[in-house]
């Protein structure tokens, strides 16, 4: 039985944590048009607020990434305390030299030694950030790239984003061990002929040559169709240099929608994989995990508050059946060369119902059982609603 089954793993589900972004609950939208929300936070504190209301319901979001210059505030020492009294922790700084104007062709690989300096600053001052909040992990995502052949000396670029990028390790270095230099990729957009770091074998590349305080984060969206991100996913682990996750889903691009909504075997086959390679489990002496979950999506239609709790749950239910996988019984299908036995002993964890214990499982840590249904009913959307009127709503633009 599904319960008994489920009661052997459900100790390897404590202290699951899913960080979510600040930005997810500001207003967002498409290339053509940011939709206002009512209630949407006009303040950093309004942000984490509705963080913490995440955390409250489904007790698996215990940390709030930051995105620098968005987040920006005179005290950070303050904003890391007010975050504690609600219940959560500042988690992950990422950088953003995507929107000002002098990063146009480019901001850590710039031709200009003035514009890359500038960006390298920039880091610089997101690392004081992280120095102010107890945050463990630098992300950067870069959008330098060209749109057409010969814009651009590739190899050059190259070069400069590795000198960079050695600038800004060794300042990370020097905040301690436990600091982590995590860099993203994405194959494309919003430069379409070439991206700088457009795969996970060129910021694999890059890291490695910085040194082991740095990582890969794989954006689940930043794949050309049809890639089998599972298989990324166990090459990152083998070579011990997956850092984190933004968590989201997508049906042609980066569409950042509710991560699971499109493909949740998708999302299955990962975790199993996470879990395999021994990125899941219980956390460091310091207080983390080896591989960090965070979400990275934008709600641009759907109320945001339901929209992060939707998808913690959805993270949280596949991590569930993953574990349900019956590893001894896979592993002698594999090796008898059982092809369907094998496939068999996947899909049946996969196609395991595990709300129902799920639910339980949360009520017995008092939580609620349908964290959805107890937002719905708790009238804080309303609240917010009434109460943020006035001043300016915060978005990603």
């Amino acid at each position: 039985m599904t319960t008994a089954r489920f009661a052997q793993i459900a100790p390897q589900l404590e202290g699951q944590a899913i960080e979510l972004p600040s930005w997810a609950f500001g207003n967002s939208g498409t290339r053509f048009k940011v939709f206002g929300s009512p209630g949407a936070p006009r303040t950093i504190e309004e942000k984490i607020a509705d963080a913490a209301t995440v955390h409250r319901l489904t007790g698996l979001a215990p940390s709030v990434a930051l995105h620098i210059p968005w987040d920006l505030v005179d005290d950070y020492a303050g904003l890391r305390s007010y975050a504690a009294e609600q219940g959560v922790a500042l988690g992950t700084v990422n950088s953003n030299t995507f929107q000002d104007d002098d990063y146009k062709l480019g901001g850590l690989t710039h031709v200009d030694a003035k514009i890359r300096q500038k960006a390298i600053d920039h880091h610089l001052e997101c690392l004081e950030v992280m120095a102010a909040t107890g945050s463990r992990d630098l992300k950067i995502w870069l959008a330098d790239g060209s749109n057409y052949p010969g814009q651009a000396d590739l190899r050059g670029r190259q070069d400069r984003l590795a000198d960079s990028l050695a600038t800004i390790y060794e300042r990370l270095v020097e905040l301690g061990p436990e600091r982590r230099l995590v860099l993203e990729y994405k194959f494309f957009e919003p430069a379409f002929y070439h991206t700088d770091v457009p795969d996970w074998g060129t910021s694999y590349a890059q890291v490695v040559a910085l040194g082991d305080q740095a990582t890969v984060c794989l954006d689940t969206g930043h794949h050309a169709p049809g890639t089998n991100i599972e298989f990324v996913v166990m090459q990152l682990l083998r070579l011990g240099r997956l850092g984190s996750f933004d968590f989201n889903s997508r049906f042609y691009a980066d569409d950042d929608l509710i991560v699971g909504s499109a493909d949740p075997f998708q999302l299955f086959r990962i975790l199993f994989e996470v879990i395999r390679g021994g990125g899941y489990g219980p956390a460091n002496p310091d207080g983390h995990s080896d591989v960090a979950f965070m979400l990275d999506q934008c709600h641009n239609v759907e109320d945001k508050i339901p929209g992060q709790i939707r998808s913690v749950l959805n993270v949280q239910e596949m991590t569930a059946r993953a574990l349900l996988v019956d590893r001894d019984a896979l592993a002698a299908a594999q090796e008898a060369g059982d092809v369907l036995g094998a496939h068999e002993v996947f899909m049946d964890a996969y196609q395991t119902d595990v709300r129902a214990d799920l639910a339980a499982w949360r009520e017995e840590r008092g939580l609620p059982a349908y964290p959805m249904k107890a937002y719905a009913e708790s009238g804080y959307q309303q609240q917010i609603e009434a109460a943020r009127v006035g001043g300016t709503q915060l978005s990603w633009t």
